[in-house]
């Protein structure tokens, strides 16, 4: 969370034509300090937020609105006990997604990990290179946490589409795969979960030089999109990026099957089972 409080103070400052130097002036709030909390080194406080903001000339309700998210940096989250198992790189992730109001998430190869069995999460983790043996247990824990957010008494709103590919990936014995198809019916009758598949035959699309992206709309700040490497992340915020991967969302949503479609193909994948 304090990453995405330093994005909102670079980007303000940004459109302020203000440097650091010229801010430490008006606020004097040390150039240093005014430095980590735009990179969200150490911890940001809603005065220092507040004074800096108004610097800048930024609406009351703005500013009220970015120094409301220190409340959040400075809470104790909720993945907190697997913290020596997951990099700081998922850790800011999880941390958007669990303030997220909704999710729009684009998987190809492999079923998103909200949507996983405790089977096939552990089967993918024994396949990762990167992930260690010795910590294989606590990821899987991790990740069944996370999918709780999916039935919460506040649940994300997700919306997932899932290449067909990844429908058919050789993943666990023949019983996991079963019951991970069988968990996304369940999930996908939920009002909270959409569903869509896209198949080759659908036709081309704006993702085919993108690949795997997640987009974040949360409720005090910016949409924020989540693009993952192979053993790091890409967090795309300003607005022009983030208004092309929504574009992109659009396509995948127009050219995928249905939900309903797309039920109708993962129940016939298991009855053929």
């Amino acid at each position: 969370m304090r990453w995405l409080i330093g994005v909102e103070l670079a980007r303000h400052r940004r459109d302020a034509g203000l440097s650091l130097a010229q801010v430490s002036a008006a606020t004097g709030i040390g150039r240093p300090k005014l430095g980590h909390m735009e990179t969200g080194l150490y911890r940001q406080h809603a005065d220092d937020i507040s004074t800096v903001l108004g610097a800048y000339g930024v609406p009351s309700e703005d500013i009220a609105r970015v120094a409301a998210l220190a409340g959040h940096a400075n809470a104790r989250t909720w993945w907190a006990p697997w913290e020596s198992a997951i990099p700081e790189w998922m850790r800011t992730m999880v941390g958007l997604e669990g303030m997220a109001e909704r999710e729009f998430l684009f998987e190809p190869l492999v079923i998103p990990g909200l949507l996983q069995t405790e089977d096939y999460a552990l089967a993918l983790t024994q396949a990762a290179v990167i992930v260690r043996p010795d910590r294989r247990e606590r990821v899987v824990s991790f990740r069944r946490e996370r999918a709780a957010r999916l039935t919460a008494h506040e649940p994300l709103d997700l919306h997932v589409v899932i290449g067909e590919a990844a429908l058919g990936l050789s993943v666990g014995d023949e019983p996991a795969r079963r019951h991970q198809l069988e968990h996304l019916i369940r999930m996908a009758q939920q009002p909270n979960v959409a569903i869509q598949v896209i198949r080759p035959e659908g036709g081309s699309h704006g993702a085919l030089a993108v690949g795997q992206f997640m987009a974040l709309k949360l409720p005090e700040t910016r949409p924020v999109v989540y693009v993952e490497l192979l053993d790091g992340a890409c967090y795309i915020h300003e607005p022009d990026l983030v208004t092309t991967y929504t574009m992109v969302a659009d396509t995948l949503r127009q050219v995928a099957l249905s939900p309903a479609e797309s039920l109708a193909l993962i129940k016939g994948l298991v009855s053929a089972a």
